[in-house]
C-alpha cells in the first residue's frame, strides 16, 4: 500500500500551508477552485476545508481512515487515505478518495462508491474549541471510525465521531473544468477610484436545464436547453450527456429548428470530450458553466448584468418539441426562478472558495455595492429581467381591433415591488412580443411574428419607419423586410405547428422595411415613470423603433434627464440621432458581443456619436452584451488576414498595455484544454464557443484596436456603474 506523509502539526497552520501557496494562482489547467485570499483560507471552519486534501484521523484512537476495498478500515498514518473534500453546497461535502471512490451510505453501512449520490453527501460540523470535525448524513447519522470495524454510522455523537483533518499531499482532485489561467486576480485601488475592468451588460446565466441547486425547480426555455451552470456533483453531471434532453444523436434538439435542418444530429456526449458541443452557433447547450465565467473574471470581467428571461409562446413551442409539458412557461415566473437560481450559483461558488462571502461571484443591489465588490477584485453581478410580458402585462387583440389588457396600474406597482425585493435593478419594459405596455422592436420578420400571433392573437401591425440620418452610423438600422409566408418547409416541425396554430392564415405586408406601428401605450408610460421613480436601469433595446423616441422624450422631461441603456444591439433599431440623445444624458450603449474586429468597429461608431453629443470629456468605455444562453448566437473567428492569437499570452503586460495596468499583477492566459480528454478551444478556430473564450477575446481586442480599444474595454465597468449611480441615487439613499 502506498505510504503517504501526513504532516503532524496544528490544523490551523496546516490549512494555511495547504492553501496559501495557491490561494490566487491557478496553474495552466488546474482543476481545483482556489480561494481568493490567503487570510480567508486560514479561518478554520466547516467551510474553509473546501477542495482541501486531508487524511481523516479519529480524535479518539488517533487512527486514520484507510483506502477502501469493500469497506473503509482504520489504521496508522503511514497507510492513510488522502481525501479531497469536494463541496456540494455550503457546508456539505463529497469525501472523495484517491481511488476516485466516495464515502457513501448504503443502508446502515458505509461503503465506497464510484458515483456521487445523495447518500454520499456529508454535512460538516466544526468544534472551534477542540478544532475537531464531525460529519452527518441526510438522516442525521454520524460518521464514526471504529478501531475494529472501520468507518461506521452512529446514531449519536460520541468520541469516535470526532475527526482531525490532517493535510495530505497525495489526493486525486475532483473532476472540474480548468480555467487555464495563471496569476493573481487584481484588486481595485479604492472604492472611490474608477473601476478597472470590463462589463457584460446583457447575459443569461440563470438559463439552465435545472433552475436550482437542489434539482427541484425545472428547466428553462421549455426544456430545450441542456446543461447547468452549477451542479452539486460538479461538471460530470452539469455538462454530461444531453441525450435525455435532445434525444438519441440529438434528433430532438430544437437547434435543428433554429438552423432549419429538421434532420440534424450531433454527438450528445459532453464532459470530458465535448465532441460536438458547445459551439458558437449551437444555441441549445449551456455556455455559462461557472468555471468558464471564472476564466472571464480572471481576465478582468468586473460587472455582469444577468437577466431572467422568457418568451412564453416560444417556451410553449419548446415544451412540445422537447417533450416536457411540465416545464413552466409563464414569463414572470420563469424569469423569477432564473434570478433566484443566481443566488444558488453565488452560494455554490462561495462553497468552492471557502464559505459565505468568499467566492468571486457577488450579487449587488446598489452601485455602492458594485464598487465595493469590484474593489475587492470580484465580479459584481447585477440582476435584471428581460421577458416578453414584463409585469405579466400581456395583451389579446380582438378581431374588431380592440384589445384586452392583462394588467393595470396596481398590478404594475405590485410587480415592480416584487422585482425590487428580488434584487433586480435592470429592466426591459419591452421584449420580442407586443404587450399592454407597447410594441416590440421588429428585427425578425418571420418566426417571431408568428410567436406574436400565438401570444396576442394578432400578427404585427406595421408602418413605414420614420426618416433617420442614413449617412451616419446606426447601432442597428430600424425595421426589417416582413415575411408573408410561414417560415421553413412543410416537413418542418415548427412550420406544421405554426400553420396549425394560425389556421393556415398568413400575414400580408408591403415591400420594404417595416417598423412596428404599435408604440408606448398610456399604460406603458405609467410603467416607465414607475420604474424611474424606483431607480431601475431602463433598457431601451427591444422597444419598437418609434417607441424609443417616446422613451427618450420622457427621459428628457426628468430633472436631470434620465439616462437609459442599450446593452445588446438595440433590436428594432437605434439610429444615430437617438444614440446621440442617449449619450448626451449619460446613457450607455454597448453592442451585441462580436469578435475583436466587430468590437473595434463599434468603438469608432461610439466615438462619432460621443463627438456629436459633446461628451468627449467623459470616460470612453465600451463593454458588450454577450446574450449568452439567449439563443442569439455568438461571434465566429476573425478569419481573413487577422493577426492570430498566440497562446499563451499575458494580460496587463507588453505591447498596448498602458501605465495604469503596470501595477496590476500579470495574468497568463493558456489555451483552454481539458487534461482528461485533450479537448481544447482556440478562439481563432471556434470563435466564442462558450463564455470562457471571453478571456481570449481580450487579446483579439488588443490585436485589432491596440491600447485605445483596451482602455475603452477596461473602462466599461466604470461607465456602467456611473450610469447606474445617476438613476439609482435619485430616490434611494447613498
Amino acid at each position: 500500500m502506498k505510504t503517504r506523509k501526513i504532516l503532524a502539526i496544528g490544523v490551523l497552520a496546516l490549512l494555511a500551508a495547504c492553501n496559501a501557496t495557491e490561494e490566487t494562482t491557478v496553474s495552466g489547467n488546474s482543476a481545483t477552485a482556489q480561494p481568493v485570499s490567503a487570510s480567508e483560507a486560514t479561518q478554520l471552519s466547516q467551510f474553509s476545508i473546501a477542495n482541501g486534501c486531508f487524511g481523516l484521523q479519529s480524535a479518539f484512537s488517533r487512527q486514520f481512515v484507510q483506502p477502501a476495498s469493500a469497506r473503509y478500515a482504520a489504521g496508522p498514518a503511514t497507510s492513510a487515505e488522502g481525501f479531497t473534500l469536494r463541496p456540494t453546497e455550503l457546508g456539505k461535502y463529497l469525501i472523495y478518495g484517491s481511488d476516485r471512490q466516495m464515502v457513501t451510505v448504503q443502508g446502515d453501512i458505509v461503503v465506497p462508491s464510484a458515483e456521487p449520490t445523495d447518500a454520499g453527501v456529508w454535512n460538516a460540523s466544526f468544534d472551534k474549541q477542540g478544532q475537531l470535525f464531525g460529519f452527518t448524513d441526510s438522516a442525521g447519522r454520524f460518521l464514526a471510525l471504529d478501531e475494529n470495524s472501520g468507518l461506521v454510522l452512529a446514531t449519536a455523537s460520541n468520541e469516535r465521531t470526532q475527526f482531525k483533518l490532517m493535510p495530505d499531499s497525495d489526493c486525486t482532485p475532483y473532476p472540474e473544468m480548468p480555467t487555464g489561467m495563471e496569476g493573481t486576480p487584481y484588486t481595485g485601488r479604492g472604492e472611490t477610484q474608477p473601476i478597472i475592468g470590463f462589463a457584460d451588460t446583457h447575459t443569461h446565466m440563470g438559463m439552465s436545464s435545472e433552475m436550482s441547486l437542489a434539482g427541484d425547480v425545472g428547466p428553462s426555455a421549455g426544456g430545450v436547453l441542456y446543461g447547468e451552470v452549477v451542479h452539486r456533483f460538479g461538471i460530470p453531471h452539469a455538462l454530461d450527456n444531453c441525450e435525455a434532453f435532445h434525444g438519441p444523436n440529438g434528433i430532438r434538439d430544437a437547434n435543428n429548428i433554429l438552423e432549419t435542418n429538421p434532420t440534424g444530429t450531433h454527438q450528445t456526449q459532453g464532459w470530458p470530450t465535448f465532441a460536438d458541443w458547445p459551439r458558437r452557433n449551437f444555441l441549445t447547450h449551456q455556455v455559462m458553466y461557472h468555471a468558464w465565467v471564472e476564466r472571464a473574471w480572471r481576465a478582468g470581467l468586473r460587472v455582469m448584468v444577468n437577466h431572467g428571461t422568457n418568451i412564453a409562446s416560444l417556451c410553449r413551442v419548446g415544451q412540445t418539441y422537447a417533450g416536457k409539458p411540465e416545464a413552466d412557461c409563464d414569463d414572470m415566473s420563469v424569469a423569477t426562478k432564473q434570478v433566484e437560481y443566481l443566488y444558488d450559483v453565488q452560494d455554490y461558488i462561495d462553497a468552492q472558495f471557502g464559505g459565505p462571502g468568499k467566492g468571486w461571484y457577488r450579487i449587488v443591489k446598489s452601485p455602492a455595492e458594485a464598487r465595493q465588490v469590484a474593489n475587492e477584485g470580484k465580479l459584481a453581478v447585477v440582476l435584471g429581467i428581460e421577458v416578453a410580458q414584463v409585469f405579466n402585462c400581456g395583451v389579446t387583440f380582438l378581431p374588431d381591433g380592440s384589445e384586452v389588457r392583462k394588467c393595470d396600474q396596481t398590478q404594475i406597482d405590485q410587480e415592480i415591488e416584487k422585482l425590487w425585493a428580488l434584487g433586480a435593478r435592470h429592466v426591459y419594459p419591452f421584449h420580442d412580443i407586443d404587450s399592454s405596455l407597447g410594441g416590440a422592436g421588429i428585427f425578425s420578420g418571420d418566426v417571431i411574428n408568428f410567436l406574436n400571433f400565438l401570444d396576442t392573437g394578432s400578427f404585427w401591425k406595421t408602418t413605414e419607419c420614420r426618416e433617420f440620418p442614413a449617412n451616419e452610423p446606426s447601432v442597428r438600422e430600424p425595421g426589417t423586410n416582413m415575411t408573408t409566408a410561414v417560415p421553413g418547409s412543410s416537413s418542418n416541425a415548427l412550420t406544421k405547428m405554426l400553420l396549425e396554430a394560425v389556421g393556415g392564415v398568413t400575414p400580408l405586408y408591403p415591400d420594404g422595411k417595416r417598423c412596428n406601428a404599435r408604440t408606448v401605450t398610456d399604460l406603458g408610460m405609467y410603467a416607465l415613470k414607475a420604474l424611474m421613480e424606483k431607480g431601475f436601469v431602463i433598457d431601451i433595446d427591444h422597444a419598437a423603433y418609434h417607441s424609443k423616441d417616446l422613451m427618450l422624450n420622457l427621459a428628457e422631461t426628468m430633472n436631470p434627464p434620465y439616462p437609459m441603456a442599450s446593452s445588446h444591439d438595440a433590436h428594432g433599431g437605434l439610429t444615430s440621432d437617438q444614440a446621440i440623445r442617449m449619450l448626451k444624458h449619460g446613457g450607455v450603449i454597448y453592442p451585441y458581443k462580436g469578435n475583436g474586429i466587430k468590437h473595434v468597429e463599434f468603438l469608432e461608431k461610439l466615438k462619432f456619436w460621443r463627438n456629436k453629443a459633446g461628451v468627449n470629456d467623459s470616460v470612453l468605455g465600451l463593454g458588450y452584451g454577450a446574450d449568452a444562453n439567449g439563443f442569439g448566437g455568438h461571434p465566429g473567428p476573425r478569419g481573413g488576414d487577422s493577426e492570430p492569437v498566440q497562446y499563451p499570452f499575458t494580460l496587463f503586460r507588453g505591447d498596448d498595455w498602458g501605465s495604469r495596468y503596470q501595477s496590476l499583477p500579470p495574468m497568463k492566459v493558456n489555451l483552454l484544454t481539458i487534461p482528461e480528454s485533450g479537448k481544447f478551444w482556440h478562439i481563432d478556430e471556434v470563435g466564442m464557443a462558450h463564455y470562457g473564450l471571453v478571456a481570449d477575446f481580450v487579446e483579439e481586442v488588443r490585436l485589432e484596436g491596440g491600447g485605445e480599444a483596451l482602455d475603452a474595454l477596461y473602462n466599461s465597468a466604470e461607465v456602467y456603474v456611473q450610469m447606474w449611480e445617476n438613476v439609482y441615487y435619485r430616490n434611494n439613499p447613498k
